[in-house]
């Protein structure tokens, strides 16, 4: 065996026991910890090496319903919508109170075009934890979709109730106020959105707000 033969060797048995050393830790480990560990792996966006530990804790406990959610968001990440979904509801048929889950898989719904599955997902997300704005905010959206207006404005006025400075909430309800007639009070509200930051909501002022009041007074030059 030459020099460079013998440093292959040595590498490949370096790599082999380093690869044994990673089974045996991931044997010793419980579902939860191999979980934890996933999750540290899923913020750094390691993402298949994420999924090997939730796969790891799924075969340690078939019921974790942890290692399933999180599982889903990687499956989600890559855009697989029905891989995810099926891992949001293994997710919730192990625990039913999971709110993030519902949240998860009502996303996902939304992303489906699944407009009623998806603000039943957010409604139940909301039962289990009611200050979840982001819920809101996205039931408000799937509402819109169906055009339930006055559903969707109460949606986004939650928001506001339970955060006065979120403007995501402005613009959306000044948006939707818009669409439902309510011209001033839409107006209003994406000043406001403006105000708090969204500098989206000018331009819908220049395009919407200005224009109707002008419209408005050459009428009444009108008559």
């Amino acid at each position: 065996m030459n020099k460079n033969q013998r440093i292959n060797f040595m590498k490949n048995f370096i790599f082999l026991i380093g690869l044994a050393l990673i089974s045996l830790s991931s044997f010793a480990q419980s579902a939860k910890e191999l979980t934890a560990d996933g999750m540290a792996l899923y913020e750094k966006r390691e993402y298949m090496a994420a999924i090997i530990n939730y796969n790891s804790a799924l075969e340690k406990d078939p019921k974790y319903f942890l290692a399933y959610y999180m599982r889903g968001r990687v499956k989600e990440t890559f855009d697989d919508l029905h891989g995810a979904m099926k891992d949001y509801n293994m997710s919730i048929d192990h625990n039913a109170k999971y709110a993030e889950a519902y949240f998860s898989r009502g996303s996902v719904k939304f992303e489906l075009q699944d407009y009623y599955g998806a603000i039943d997902d957010f409604t139940k997300t909301i039962e289990l934890d009611e200050d979840n704005l982001q819920a809101y905010f996205k039931r408000g959206q799937a509402k819109h979709q169906l055009e339930a207006y006055q559903d969707a404005i109460n949606d986004c006025s939650k928001i506001i109730e339970l955060n006065a400075k979120n403007k995501d909430a402005y613009f959306l309800r000044g948006t939707l106020r818009l669409e439902f007639g309510q011209t001033k009070e839409g107006c209003l509200d994406l000043s406001k959105a403006g105000e708090l930051g969204d500098l989206r909501a000018y331009d819908v002022i220049k395009e919407k707000c200005n224009q109707r009041v002008l419209t408005n007074a050459n009428e009444e030059d009108g008559n």
